[in-house]
């Protein structure tokens, strides 16, 4: 049986690897050619290493932000699409939290030169990955509000 935990933890891995254990190769090797494509005119790697060594000022200018500002919605794509093909994601409004992700991340991502922390900029890798936490509350939340009202008016008539 497909294990949706496992398809979401290799997707975050790499967007695409869930649809390949899903047996969803064309998907799956399209999400990888994809993440390569945005990835490599992104700069994103470079950024994650200047990021991880503290130094965002050259993280911020070496990006490619209108190539990067792509990478949220694939990502969280990714992962909810290899996630419901192997069996999860079946209760209403579980996609959410994916998409909620997806915005919130791609804001963070645009506000990325500006933000700081104890007056230090937090820069185009650290301020979207915080970003997530407000995206999946807002995502649950959301969910939440809207299965009270679907479930209030099924029962009212």
């Amino acid at each position: 049986m497909n294990n949706p935990l496992e398809r979401l933890l290799w997707s975050i891995a790499l967007p695409g690897f869930g649809q390949l254990l899903n047996k969803r190769y064309i998907k799956g090797l399209t999400f990888i050619f994809l993440e390569f494509l945005i990835n490599v005119q992104a700069n994103f790697n470079s950024i994650i290493l200047y990021s991880f060594n503290g130094e965002m000022d050259r993280a911020i200018t070496e990006a490619n932000y209108l190539w990067l500002m792509f990478y949220p919605c694939l990502y969280f794509f990714a992962m909810w699409d290899a996630f419901k093909d192997a069996g999860g994601g079946r209760s209403p409004y579980s996609f959410l939290p994916f998409v909620s992700c997806a915005y919130f991340v791609t804001v963070g991502l645009m506000l990325s030169g500006k933000i700081k922390l104890l007056g230090v900029i937090v820069g185009p890798v650290w301020t979207p990955m915080l970003f997530v936490i407000p995206g999946l509350i807002v995502g649950f939340l959301v969910r939440r509000i809207l299965l009270f009202f679907t479930n209030k008016q099924v029962q009212g008539g």
